[in-house]
Formats: structure tokens, C-alpha cells, sequence
């Protein structure tokens, strides 16, 4: 980097080397005053990064409802084919799939790593909650790009969660929003099935210490026992230093334990290096209570959380990790 004490020139016409190279600078391309631009230009990006800083967490939002309006215009396009095919739906999900695998390689440059963990039969997968869950969007596509494949998965895969105006993209994907019942005829229909237990809770009020947010949920714990299956622990690396909340700071936790809703702004978008690690599955023990269960899963993420991430988490050293030697992806 240049000082801008050091000089170019000799003799009593050397002038500071920052003067000096915008002087070059002007004469090729020939305009004058650049300065004046320059300190312009510097003057634009402290004043509207911390607004793109607010946008870009909205541009996922954003992806989604271009999602859902493709998934509109394809169902409107075939809408005559419905009762003749089985598999309507089979190009508007590759389609899509491809989209957002393409986003996750190039903005996050995305990695699963423990696949092969998942049995060939159903099981719970248990996930620790960002403030946005794109790490999930991006492993649900990594789920269907296998079953498309090589055949191993030969089931989709459910996540109990809660969205607003998506119906039909949640109807295509396969995606639930029901009872315990409901989980447990899922499980034991063959599927994969994902819950997070900390929800929109621990999405908006954890922050870079990755705290588990779960309070005494065990719901999941009672359905992975009911349905006899294990349970595959998951956390994503980085998925803090992506998009952050400030949701924890104590006007908007108030505001959600009341309203129970997420009114806490977002901030981040940043293409940090995000890799999701699969733990060892928990087998199921008809011993074993649902409380005991809960707790030994919650250990099973922290222990993923403590091997994987840094913590605090760090934005600029998460997106260095985006230039570190890759590891082996499963």
C-alpha cells in the first residue's frame, strides 16, 4: 500500500505518491479535478453500505417470492398436463433446484459435509436455527439433487416450520406445518423429516455466540420416539456471520414475546463460506425418555457448534474462509 508521505519525483517538484498517481490517472483518462471525485465516491459508500447492509437479507426474501411466481407460471403453463402426469411438479423442482444450488456455490460457496450419515430410512434431522435458514434451503436442494442422481434418497424431505404466503412453493417442495401426529405419520411413512426447536425465537434473538435457544421444548424428542427413528443432529458453519438479527437487543424481544411476531430488522447478506456438518445419528432407545432425549440432542448440536464454528463469530474471518483449501465434500 502506498504511503502518502512517501514521494515520486526528485528534487524540489517530488510530490506525495498519492498525488502523484492521481495526476497519471487524470491525464489517462482525462478528466479533471479526480480528487474531488474520489473523496465523492468515499462520501457515497459510508453513507449507503449500512443501507445495502439492511437490503440484502430481504434479496433471499426477494429469491423466494421469484420462486414462487415461476412455480405459478409453470403450474398455469401446464395445468392441463395435471391429469395426465403423476410427476406435474418434476421440472418446476429441477428447475428451481438448479437456481438456488447455483446461488448457494457461488454467493456462499456451500458445502455439506456427513451425508452419508443419513440411513436409508426415515430419521429426524434436528438443526440449529439461523437468522435467516438459507443454509437449510441450500441442503434441501442438496437432498433432492441426490435423490435425482444416484437414487439413494428415494423420499423428500419434510421441515416443521412456519411461512406466510407460500403455500404453493411449500405444496411443491413438500414442506409441513403440522401436529406431532402429523410428524410421526411421516416418519413412519419412510421420510426424512427436519425440525428446528428454536424456531423464529432462536433465529432472531441468538447472535455470533451461537447460543441454543430451545427452552424446554421436547416435542421433537417425543416424536423421533413415537415414530422409533434417530435423530441426525445438524449446524451450519458461519450461518451468523451471513445474516445477523437484532432481534436479542431488549425492545424486540419484548416486541416478539408479545406479538409473537419477527419484527426485529435483519442485517448481513455478506457471501461468507457456510458448510453444514451432519452429526453422528442418535439411535433410538425405547429407555429413554423424551426430556432425556431433548437433552442429549441439544448436546449433540453444541458439540457441533464447539468443533465447528468460532465464537464469538467473526464476518471478515468468515469470509476469508471463502479463499482457505477446500475441504472434502460428501
Amino acid at each position: 500500500m502506498i504511503d502518502k508521505n512517501q514521494t515520486c519525483g526528485a528534487g524540489q517538484d517530488s510530490m506525495p505518491y498519492m498525488t502523484c498517481l492521481i495526476h497519471i490517472l487524470e491525464e489517462w483518462f482525462g478528466v479533471e479535478q479526480l480528487e474531488d471525485y474520489l473523496n465523492f465516491a468515499n462520501y457515497l459508500l459510508w453513507v449507503f453500505t449500512p443501507l445495502i447492509l439492511l437490503i440484502l437479507p430481504y434479496f433471499t426474501i426477494f429469491l423466494l417470492y421469484l420462486t414462487i411466481i415461476f412455480l405459478h407460471i409453470y403450474k398455469r403453463k401446464n395445468v392441463l398436463k395435471e391429469a395426465y402426469s403423476h410427476n406435474l411438479w418434476d421440472g418446476a423442482r429441477k428447475t428451481v433446484a438448479t437456481v438456488w444450488d447455483g446461488h448457494a456455490a457461488v454467493w456462499h460457496g456451500y458445502e455439506v459435509h456427513g451425508m452419508e450419515k443419513i440411513p436409508e430410512g426415515p430419521a429426524l434431522i434436528i438443526f440449529y436455527h439461523g437468522a435467516i435458514p438459507i443454509d437449510f434451503y441450500y441442503f434441501m436442494v442438496k437432498i433432492f439433487a441426490l435423490q435425482e442422481l444416484n437414487k439413494k434418497y428415494l423420499r423428500y424431505i419434510f421441515i416443521l416450520m412456519f411461512f406466510t404466503g407460500f403455500s404453493l412453493l411449500l405444496d411443491v417442495f413438500c414442506v409441513l406445518h403440522g401436529p406431532r401426529e402429523k410428524c410421526v405419520e411421516i416418519l413412519k411413512s419412510g421420510h426424512l423429516l427436519a425440525i428446528s426447536p428454536g424456531g423464529v425465537r432462536e433465529a432472531l434473538i441468538s447472535d455470533e455466540t451461537y447460543n441454543i435457544i430451545w427452552g424446554n421444548r421436547k416435542g421433537f424428542a417425543q416424536v423421533a420416539i413415537d415414530a422409533k427413528v434417530p435423530i441426525i443432529p445438524m449446524f451450519t458453519q458461519n450461518i451468523r456471520e451471513g445474516f445477523r438479527s437484532l432481534g436479542g437487543t431488549r425492545l424486540f424481544r419484548w416486541l416478539y414475546e408479545k406479538f409473537r411476531y419477527p419484527f426485529a430488522p435483519m442485517y448481513g447478506g455478506f457471501p461468507v463460506k457456510l458448510r453444514t456438518y451432519l452429526g453422528d445419528p442418535i439411535p433410538y432407545d425405547p429407555k429413554i425418555t423424551a426430556e432425556e432425549l431433548a437433552e442429549k440432542t441439544k448436546n449433540a448440536v453444541q458439540a457441533l457448534i464447539d468443533e465447528h464454528q468460532r465464537i464469538p463469530g467473526n464476518i471478515m474471518s468468515a469470509l476469508l474462509e471463502r479463499f482457505h483449501k477446500k475441504q472434502k465434500v460428501n
